[in-house]
């Protein structure tokens, strides 16, 4: 594949993504709002989410948004601001591999309560 083609494909990926990021943030930010006006604790919040599989599929849709366009971001300014190279693929590989893999085990641990 060549680099054109490669770049056009990460372009439109990091904009889908961001995209369902925007959606996401927003329906994220209207739950936190109805949870706070109706005085729920974390305890009551966690009660609520925990076994609701609309809540496991609707944030690990977050997480596998994120996953797409933090690193494809990160690695877009490292070689605008550094150089292009081996240090900017790495630390983008290594955002991508923390994102996905802490953000699937906080979904598992609020759908689970914790408990594997």
């Amino acid at each position: 594949m060549s680099q054109g083609v490669l770049q056009a494909k990460l372009w439109y990926a990091q904009r889908i993504s961001a995209m369902i990021l925007g959606l996401c943030v927003s329906i994220h930010l209207i739950i936190i709002f109805y949870a706070i006006r109706g005085g729920l604790t974390a305890e009551e919040i966690l009660g609520r989410t925990q076994g609701n599989i609309a809540f496991a599929i609707f944030y690990e849709i977050f997480v596998l948004a994120c996953f797409v366009h933090a690193p494809i971001g990160l690695a877009n300014i490292l070689e605008e601001t550094f150089c292009k190279g081996l240090i900017s693929k790495t630390l983008s590989w290594i955002l991508a591999a923390l994102i996905i893999t802490l953000g699937t085990t906080a979904v598992i641990g609020v759908y689970t309560g914790g408990a594997l």
